[in-house]
C-alpha cells in the first residue's frame, strides 16, 4: 500500500477548508491556494516518480482488503493525468488572481476551486466505482457554484440548464451502479473486470454498459454535448479554463477506464455505439466551430471537436489508439487552458466576443497574437507541437483497425483542418486588418494572465519536441489500456 496516494486528495479538501475562514482576506487566500496547488503538483511528480519505477501503486482506505472497501489505484494514466490536473490548476489560479474580480474573491472562488480539484482528482484515482459517483458529484457541486458566481442573468440560465442535465446524468448513474452491484456483486473496478468476464458481456450487462455509456457521454460532451456551448460561454476565462481543460475530461477518462477495463468484451456493440457517436460528434462540433462569429462558441465548439476525437481512439481500442488517447488526452488539457485563457484576454480587451467587431490588434497585442496562432497550430496536430504525436497514433491506430476506422481516421483529419481554418479564422479576425475603435469596456491583460498563457504555451511547445522522452510515460498507461490484467493484478493481488 502507498499512503502516498491519498495526499493529492487531503491537500486541496483541507486547503478548502481552510480558505472558508479566510473569506475577506483576499491576499491570504491567494497565498493559501497558491501554495497548495504548488505542494499538490510536487505530490503528483512523486507518484509519477513511483508508478514509473514501482508499477501501478494502490492504497486501501481503513486496511479492507478489495474487493472489500474502497480502494485507490494510480497506474500511470490516473498519474500523469493528475499531475496535469495540477499543473493545469496553478495557471488557472495565476489567471484569476487580477481577472476573477474582487467579488468573487470574497464569495468563496478559492475555496470552491479547491473543492473542483477534490473531485477531478479523486475520479482519476478511485478504483471502486461507487467511489467515482461520489467524486463525479463533489466536482460537480463545486462546479455548479463556480458556473453561477457573479450571479448575471446568462450565468443563471445556464447554470439552470447545467443542473438539470447533471442531476439527469447523475440519477442514471446510480441506476446503473445499483444494476451493475445486483448483477455481479460487487464495485471494486478490477474485480468487476473479474465478474463481468466470468459472466460474459450479454444481456443485462449489455444494457448496464449503455446507460454507462449514456452517463459518461452526458458528462464528457459526446454527442449529447448541446449543454456545453452554453454553459462555458456564461463564466468568465479562469473558471472557463478550469472546465474546459478538465471537466470533459474527467468523463472520457470514466469512459476509457471503464470500456477497456470492464465492458471490453463486446466492441461489436459498446465500442461501435462510441465509434458512431465520436463520428457524429467530430462532425457536429466542426459546422459548430465554422458557424458561428462569437469567440466564446468558437473555442467552445473546438472542445467538442477534440471529445470526439479522443473517444474515436477509445472506439478503435488497439494499441495505438490507446497510446494516442493517453497522449492526446494530456496534450488537450493543457491547450484547452491555453485556448481560454487567450480568449478570456482577447474578449478583455476587445470589450465584446463578436469577431467582426474586432480587428487590428496585432500591434496593441502581439504577445497575444503569436501565442494565440501557436495555439491553433498545436490543436490542429501541426507538427513539432503537442498535438502532432498523439493525433498521429490516434488516426494509426484507426487505419489498422480498417473499416469503420478508416472513415473516423477520415473524419478525424478533416476536423484537424476544420479546427486550422476555424482558429486562423479567429487569428485573422481579431489580430489582423484596419484596427476597429476600442470600447470604453476594454482592459489590458494583467500581466499574471500573460504569465498562465505563457506557461500552458511553453509545455505545448515542450511536449512535441519532447514527445519521445514523454512517450516513454504515456506506453506505459497504454500498456496497462490493453492489458487490463495488470491493472487487476496489481489491485487484487493481496487477496
Amino acid at each position: 500500500m502507498n499512503n502516498a496516494l491519498v495526499v493529492p486528495l487531503i491537500v486541496p479538501l483541507v486547503t478548502a477548508i481552510v480558505l472558508i475562514f479566510l473569506k475577506n482576506r483576499i491576499p491570504a487566500q491567494r497565498a493559501v491556494s497558491a501554495a497548495s496547488v504548488a505542494a499538490n503538483a510536487l505530490a503528483a511528480a512523486f507518484i509519477v516518480y513511483q508508478v514509473n519505477d514501482r508499477g501501478i501503486q494502490t492504497l486501501h482506505m481503513g486496511g479492507w482488503i478489495p474487493p472489500y472497501g474502497i480502494v485507490f489505484v494510480a497506474d500511470m494514466l490516473a498519474a500523469l493525468l493528475v499531475l496535469a490536473t495540477t499543473v493545469i490548476a496553478g495557471a488557472c489560479l495565476l489567471y484569476a488572481f487580477r481577472t476573477i474580480g474582487e467579488q468573487r474573491e470574497r464569495h468563496y472562488f478559492y475555496p470552491l476551486f479547491q473543492f473542483q480539484l477534490t473531485g477531478v482528482i479523486g475520479s482519476f484515482l478511485t478504483g471502486d466505482i461507487f467511489n467515482l459517483f461520489v467524486c463525479f458529484e463533489v466536482m460537480l457541486i463545486s462546479s455548479y457554484a463556480l458556473l453561477v458566481l457573479g450571479g448575471t442573468k446568462r450565468q443563471l440560465r445556464e447554470t439552470l440548464k447545467y443542473m438539470l442535465i447533471n442531476i439527469i446524468s447523475s440519477s442514471l448513474f446510480v441506476v446503473a451502479v445499483a444494476y451493475l452491484y445486483g448483477a455481479v456483486g460487487t464495485l471494486n473496478m478490477a474485480h468487476l473486470a473479474v465478474r463481468v468476464a466470468e459472466a460474459g458481456q450479454g444481456g443485462v450487462l449489455s444494457v448496464i454498459a449503455l446507460l454507462f455509456m449514456i452517463v459518461f457521454a452526458l458528462k464528457a460532451g459526446l454527442l449529447l454535448f448541446f449543454w456545453l456551448p452554453g454553459s462555458y460561454s456564461a463564466p468568465p476565462a479562469a473558471i472557463a479554463a478550469l472546465f474546459g481543460a478538465l471537466l470533459t475530461k474527467v468523463g472520457l477518462y470514466a469512459l476509457l477506464r471503464t470500456f477497456t477495463l470492464i465492458f471490453y468484451h463486446d466492441p461489436g456493440m459498446t465500442h461501435a455505439w462510441i465509434a458512431w457517436m465520436a463520428g457524429a460528434t467530430m462532425v457536429l462540433g466542426a459546422i459548430g466551430a465554422v458557424a458561428y462569429t462569437d469567440l466564446r462558441k468558437v473555442l467552445n465548439y473546438n472542445v467538442i471537436i477534440s471529445v470526439g476525437f479522443i473517444a474515436f481512439g477509445i472506439a478503435v481500442s488497439n494499441e495505438n489508439a490507446l497510446d494516442g488517447v493517453v497522449f492526446y488526452l494530456l496534450h488537450d488539457m493543457i491547450g484547452k487552458a491555453l485556448m481560454f485563457f487567450l480568449g478570456g484576454m482577447i474578449i478583455a480587451f476587445a470589450g465584446t466576443a463578436q469577431l467582426k467587431d474586432m480587428g487590428g490588434f496585432i500591434k496593441r497585442y502581439p504577445a497575444v497574437g503569436w501565442m494565440f496562432f501557436v495555439m491553433a497550430l498545436a490543436l490542429a496536430g501541426i507538427p513539432p507541437l503537442s498535438g502532432f504525436t498523439g493525433k498521429l497514433l490516434i488516426v494509426r491506430g484507426g487505419l489498422e483497425e480498417g473499416g469503420g476506422g478508416y472513415a473516423l481516421a477520415a473524419i478525424g483529419l478533416a476536423t484537424s483542418l476544420i479546427v486550422l481554418y476555424s482558429l486562423i479564422k479567429a487569428f485573422m479576425s481579431v489580430f489582423w486588418g484596419e484596427e476597429k475603435i476600442v470600447s470604453a469596456d476594454t482592459v489590458s491583460p494583467p500581466k499574471t494572465a500573460y504569465a498562465a498563457a505563457a506557461s500552458m504555451l511553453l509545455l505545448v511547445i515542450l511536449i512535441g519536441l519532447g514527445s519521445e522522452w514523454v512517450y516513454a510515460f504515456v506506453a506505459q498507461a497504454g500498456d496497462v489500456l490493453a492489458q487490463p490484467g495488470l491493472y487487476i493484478d496489481a489491485v487484487l493481488k493481496e487477496q
